[in-house]
């Protein structure tokens, strides 16, 4: 076999890139016979990796959207709970590592590891508009004992408490704690991390926020008045819900129908009561791409801006003072053939649009 000729000295012909899109259902299909944590969907801002020799496959790696609590990461950084969610999109999990199983050799892992950090480093701002600072992964002592990663200078930081995800939260045990690992991408992360300015971090736009169960309910709410566009014949889901998840998960930093679908995917069975969903079979179904992105296009701007300002009248930050800005629209001409002239009102707190005309 060709990978048996794999020496020491053939380590330097490795090679980490991106997996290509018409590669993903490889990627997923050997991740999902192969590692025992089965495959991963993609949620969020997250990179595909493979690593090769001379074209053929070696290992399989896929960075991710951080943890959203771990207590020892965070203890070591220097976050609460307030100040790190808008900067958790700074770090990436290692949240799958895969060596395929002809390529179990010494030092594979490591380099690949070491490959990987160069790489992402210059992919994750291309792809998504803000650097990478860290990198964190869990190791499960019960299996492994991190080896890889220490071999690669990854950090390890303690144990975690042992609570795993569940439908409804959190487990009420702790059963099962993971070992922490990090590695710094930059030099003093945590000095970056817990910079007090945004634009520092190189951070645009409002911090992303997490929704509470109260506005989970509400958002839904302030849609009511808008008319359904759609035929009454084959509708699921309300239009209500559908805007109000959408609404949220673009609030919560989601970007795109796929991944904002991805994000409703994601949701437990109370974050999906609390939107109202539909209930079939037992359990909560939440809207699918082509519904979001059917009832997101018929909808006109105007009924969604009056929409979405109730809601922040409610839960938006109170402004002391709003800023008046216009700007021309390039190209845009209208009916009567005036050049399109756009007013905006934005609060000098929340950062928020509170009204756009034309």
């Amino acid at each position: 076999m060709e990978s048996a000729k794999l020496t020491s000295e053939a380590l330097s012909e490795l090679q980490v890139r991106p997996v290509e899109r018409h590669e993903e259902g490889r990627y997923q299909a050997q991740m999902a016979q192969h590692h025992y944590l089965g495959a991963l969907p993609k949620i969020g801002e997250t990179v595909w990796y493979v690593a090769t020799w001379r074209e053929e496959w070696v290992a399989q790696l896929s960075l991710s959207a951080a943890a959203l609590k771990c207590g020892v990461r965070d203890r070591w950084i220097g976050w609460d709970f307030r100040s790190q969610y808008g900067r958790l999109k700074l770090i990436a999990n290692n949240s799958r590592f895969l060596i395929l199983p002809d390529w179990h050799r010494p030092n594979i892992g490591s380099r690949v590891l070491s490959l990987t950090e160069r790489r992402v480093v210059a992919d994750w701002p291309a792809r998504f508009g803000h650097p990478l600072l860290l990198l964190e992964t869990f190791v499960d002592p019960r299996r492994f004992h991190g080896g890889v990663y220490r071999a690669a200078n990854w950090m390890e930081l303690g144990l975690t408490q042992g609570y795993r995800r569940t439908q409804k939260g959190y487990s009420a045990i702790a059963s099962a704690p993971k070992r922490v690992f990090v590695r710094p991408l930059c030099r003093d992360p945590r000095r970056h991390l817990t910079h007090p300015d945004r634009n520092h971090l190189q951070l645009t736009g409002a911090p992303q926020i997490m929704l509470n169960a109260e506005q989970m309910r509400s958002l839904p709410q302030c849609f009511l008045s808008i008319a359904d566009p759609r035929r009454a014949q084959g509708r699921r889901h309300r239009l209500p819900v559908v805007l109000g998840i959408a609404t949220g998960a673009i609030l919560c930093g989601m970007r795109g129908y796929k991944v904002i679908s991805d994000w409703a995917d994601a949701l437990g069975q109370q974050a999906r009561m609390r939107f109202g969903c539909r209930r079939e079979h037992g359990r909560y179904v939440v809207p699918s791409e082509f519904v979001i992105r059917d009832c997101l296009v018929r909808i006109k701007p105007g009924a969604l801006d009056g929409a979405l300002t109730t809601w922040n009248q409610a839960w938006g930050t109170q402004d002391s003072a709003l800023a008046i800005d216009g700007k021309t629209m390039k190209n845009a001409v209208d009916e009567a053939g005036h050049q399109a002239h756009i007013l905006s009102v934005v609060g000098h707190e929340s950062r928020i649009c509170h009204a756009q005309k034309k």
